[in-house]
């Protein structure tokens, strides 16, 4: 649950996002019910979750005031969703003022807002990609793809990388250890 966070159907404020995973999970289960089990089954873990945030970003485009085509999302669009999404995150992000600022296990607890993990969002942007181009669109069009979406994630990650005191590193492919063949010396009397 990285990405799409479940949440507590007692909290009345968040009833636009309860009626979207309700109608997400009531979709999903139908939908699972009503295939045979070896084809649910042999769905990965990724492809199980790329198809539940899309349709969960399906019900936000539905639920958005006016609703929202696909046709007509862009990435302004996305970015809104994204900055929706803060709002269930689990994530402490310090802010500039806060003695914590910085710190990455702070001693004590702080107001500062909690938000969505870079990660999650950065992985997040990655399998709606992917989604949106297996559901027909086309690569050009695609709102997850656009520049100001890539920038947004960019700001987050430096944002939180300085206010949690911890560097995001891109991490190196780590390559096998090359078989080094070495010239052994030729046996006694071959010469």
């Amino acid at each position: 649950m990285d990405s799409i966070p479940e949440i507590d159907s007692s909290n009345s404020e968040n009833t636009s996002f309860n009626n979207i995973t309700t109608t997400t999970s009531t979709t999903i289960s139908v939908a699972n019910s009503s295939s045979s089990p070896s084809s649910s089954s042999t769905l990965s873990r990724y492809e199980n979750q790329k198809r539940r945030d899309w349709n969960t970003f399906g019900q936000y485009l539905k639920n958005h005031r006016p609703p929202l085509s696909l046709s007509r999302c862009s990435g302004a669009h996305v970015l809104e969703f994204l900055r929706y999404l803060d709002q269930f995150g689990k994530t402490k992000v310090h802010t500039p003022i806060c003695p914590f600022y910085g710190h990455p296990n702070p001693p004590a607890p702080c107001p500062c807002p909690l938000r969505q993990a870079w990660g999650s969002l950065d992985a997040l942007i990655g399998r709606l990609r992917a989604a949106f181009e297996e559901n027909g669109g086309k690569p050009e069009a695609n709102p997850f793809g656009a520049r100001a979406v890539r920038l947004y994630l960019r700001e987050v990650r430096d944002l939180q990388s300085k206010a949690r005191g911890i560097s995001y590193e891109k991490k190196k492919r780590k390559r096998p250890p090359q078989q080094q063949v070495q010239a052994l010396p030729p046996p006694p009397g071959a010469a």
